[in-house]
C-alpha cells in the first residue's frame, strides 16, 4: 500500500467511531429480456399491467419493448436494496403469465433485426423523443446489440465524509461541490485504471447463441459449441468486448475522464458535430424520423463507457448541464454482468465488494491521465474481456507485464484495509461484511474457473448443454422460485397503486403538448448547447481539488 494511501485510511480509521461511513448509498439498475417458454426474444409489447414504461419509477425498458429495467430506490443498506430488487422481480412475475425474465447478459434466441422491437412510449413529444433515439440506435448500429442486458451500480458518498475528507486534504477553502466533482473523477480515473480487476471477477458471458451473428460471420475469438452456440475460450464478458457496447466512432472522443469541464465539453462537442456516415443515413426522410440528428452522438446518453458521473437532471436540463451546474452527485458503474446463477443478477456480495473498490479508487493518488496511459488501459480492459481466464495472459502496469493473480493480488491486499475501514462503521450493517466479501471473491484470482465466466463455460461443456437451454433452465429455475416467494405487502400495494398513476402520468404529458415535434426537438437541441455554470468557479476548484488526490 501507498504511504499517502495508509496515512488516509489510518486516519479515517480514527475517525470511525463518528459514523461517518455508513451514510453510503447504493442503488441498481437491472435489465432482463422477456422471453418466451422456448427461450425466443418475446414478441409481446411490455405489459400494461406493468404500468407506463414513460413515467413509472421502477418498472421501465432500456432499448427493446422486451427489455425489462428494474430501478431501485437509493439506500445504505445492500440488503435493502436486494429485497426491494427483488419484489420488482415478483411482482412482474405475477403479470407475465409464460414469459421469463432471461438470466445472462448476452440475449436470448433471435430471428433477425426485426425480432429485437423498438420500445414505443406513447404519443407525446417526450416520448416520441425516446423512441427516434432508439430509432437512430437501430440505424447506427442495429438493434441486436439493444438487446444486450446488465447491471448498473450507483453510487454516492455523504456530504459528512466529504466534509472530513476536504478537511484532512487541507482543502477548507474549496468549494464543496467543486471538491466532490474533482474527487469523484479522481474516483472515475482509477475506476478506469483498474476496471479490468471487474471485468475478470464479474464477467459472465462467454458465450452466444449463434442468432446474435445473424449475417453467419464468426469472429475468430469465437468457436462452435453444438450446433447453435458460439463460445470464447478465455472470455469474461463478450458483453463488454466488440460484439457488444462498443462503438469505433465513439472512440475518437478520448475522454478519459481528467476534469468535469472536459467531460462535460467533450460531451457537448459529440451532440453538435455532424458524422459524416450518419448524415448519409437521413434524420427526418419523408416525414419519417430515422434518428434524433446526424451527430456524433444524438443525446448524451448514447456514449458507452464503464462508469459515469452523474447529477439527477432538473425538467430543463440535460445530463451534462446538471453536472455542470451543481457538481457530481454519484457515479453509475456500467461494467457489470448479469450473474446468471443469481435470480437478480446480483447480489450483496457482489455490492458490498464493489463498495470496498471504489472508496479504494477514491482514497488512492489518481493522477490525471495522458492520452498514451488512456490508450493502454483500453487495451488492458480489452485483453481481460477476451481472454481474461488464460492463464498466459499478461496485463502491461508501470512498464511491466503482471499477470492478473499477481497484480489482482497486490490490490486485494489494499482493497483489504479499506474494507476494514469500512466495516469499523456498524451504524448500518453488523460484522464484516466488506471483509467477508474480499474473502469469498480473492480464491477467483488464483483460479479463473471461480468465475461466473468460468462456471458458465464449465457448465456448457461438462453437460453439453447449448447456450439458449442452459440459460432457459436457469430462467425457469429462477422464475419458480421468484413466483412462490411472498412479497412485502406494503410494497405489492404500492406497485398496484404506480401501475394506476404511471398511465395516468402519461396521459397527462400526453394531453399538455401544446408544440409539434419538431419544434419540441428544435428546442430540447438549444436548450442543450446552453453552458450551465455554477456561480462559483468550478474549473479552478476542481483543478486545486483534484492535484490534491
Amino acid at each position: 500500500m501507498s504511504d499517502s494511501l495508509t496515512a488516509i485510511v489510518s486516519r479515517l480509521c480514527a475517525l470511525a467511531p463518528q459514523r461517518r461511513f455508513g451514510g453510503l448509498r447504493r442503488g441498481v439498475e437491472k435489465e432482463g429480456l422477456r422471453v418466451d417458454r422456448e427461450g425466443r426474444i418475446a414478441a409481446t409489447p411490455h405489459p400494461r399491467v406493468l404500468g407506463s414504461k414513460l413515467t413509472h419509477p421502477h418498472i421501465t425498458t432500456d432499448y427493446s419493448e422486451a427489455l425489462l429495467e428494474y430501478i431501485t430506490p437509493v439506500y445504505c443498506r445492500p440488503a435493502d436494496a436486494m429485497a426491494f430488487l427483488a419484489d420488482l422481480h415478483r411482482f412482474s412475475y405475477r403479470h407475465l403469465g409464460d414469459e421469463l425474465i432471461w438470466p445472462g447478459s448476452m440475449p436470448a434466441r433471435l430471428d433477425g433485426n426485426d425480432s429485437v422491437a423498438i420500445a414505443d412510449y406513447g404519443v407525446s413529444n417526450v416520448g416520441t423523443m425516446k423512441q427516434v433515439y432508439r430509432r437512430g440506435l437501430d440505424v447506427r448500429y442495429g438493434r441486436i446489440m439493444q438487446a444486450i442486458a446488465g447491471v448498473h451500480y450507483n453510487v454516492s458518498l455523504p456530504d459528512a465524509l466529504w466534509e472530513t475528507l476536504r478537511e484532512l486534504d487541507g482543502a477548507a477553502d474549496t468549494n464543496l461541490n467543486d471538491y466532490r466533482s474533482a474527487r469523484y473523477f479522481g474516483l472515475i480515473r482509477n475506476f478506469r485504471r483498474h476496471s479490468w480487476l471487474l471485468l475478470y471477477l464479474f464477467g459472465a458471458s462467454p458465450a452466444v447463441d449463434r442468432s446474435f451473428l445473424p449475417d453467419g460471420k464468426i469472429p475468430d475469438k469465437l468457436e462452435a459449441h453444438g450446433r447453435h452456440t458460439l463460445v470464447s475460450r478465455y472470455a469474461t464478458s463478450l458483453r463488454m468486448s466488440d460484439l457488444g457496447y462498443q462503438n469505433k466512432v465513439q472512440e475518437q472522443l478520448k475522454i478519459c475522464f481528467n476534469s468535469l469541464s472536459n467531460y462535460v465539453n467533450t460531451l457537448r462537442h459529440a451532440i453538435s458535430t455532424p458524422w459524416p456516415a450518419y448524415e448519409a443515413k437521413g434524420v427526418n426522410v419523408d416525414g419519417e424520423w430515422r434518428q434524433l440528428n446526424a451527430n456524433i452522438l444524438q443525446i448524451e446518453n448514447e456514449y458507452y463507457s464503464d462508469i459515469r458521473p452523474k447529477r439527477v437532471a432538473r425538467h430543463d436540463e440535460t445530463p451534462s448541464q446538471a453536472l455542470e451546474a451543481r457538481g457530481v452527485e454519484y457515479i453509475e458503474v456500467r461494467c457489470l454482468d448479469l450473474d446468471p446463477f443469481q435470480p437478480l443478477g446480483i447480489d450483496a456480495t457482489r455490492m458490498h465488494f464493489l463498495d470496498v473498490f471504489l472508496m479504494w479508487c477514491l482514497l488512492a493518488e489518481s493522477p490525471w491521465i495522458p492520452d498514451e496511459e488512456c490508450d493502454r488501459l483500453d487495451d488492458n480492459r480489452q485483453r481481460v474481456v477476451e481472454r481474461g481466464r488464460d492463464p498466459e495472459l499478461r496485463l502491461e502496469h508501470d512498464g511491466r507485464q503482471r499477470s492478473i493473480a499477481d497484480w489482482g493480488g497486490e490490490i486485494f491486499a489494499e482493497l483489504a484495509r479499506v474494507a476494514e475501514l469500512l466495516d469499523l462503521d456498524t451504524s448500518v450493517e453488523e460484522g464484516t461484511p466488506h471483509a467477508d466479501a474480499l474473502a469469498q471473491l480473492a480464491p477467483s484470482l488464483e483460479d479463473p474457473a471461480l468465475t461466473p465466466s468460468g462456471q458458465l463455460l464449465a457448465r456448457l461443456e461438462s453437460r453439453g448443454e447449448e447456450f439458449v437451454d442452459a440459460m432457459l433452465a436457469l430462467a425457469r429455475e429462477q422464475a419458480a422460485q421468484l413466483r412462490a416467494e411472498p412479497m412485502n405487502p406494503a410494497r405489492e400495494a404500492l406497485f398496484a397503486e404506480l401501475v394506476t398513476t404511471s398511465h395516468q402520468q402519461q396521459r397527462d404529458i400526453e394531453a399538455a403538448d401544446s408544440e409539434s415535434f419538431e419544434a419540441f426537438l428544435s428546442h430540447y437541441f438549444a436548450r442543450a448547447r446552453e453552458p450551465r455554470m455554477a456561480p462559483h468557479d468550478t474549473l479552478a476548484g476542481a483543478q486545486r481539488a483534484g492535484d490534491a488526490s
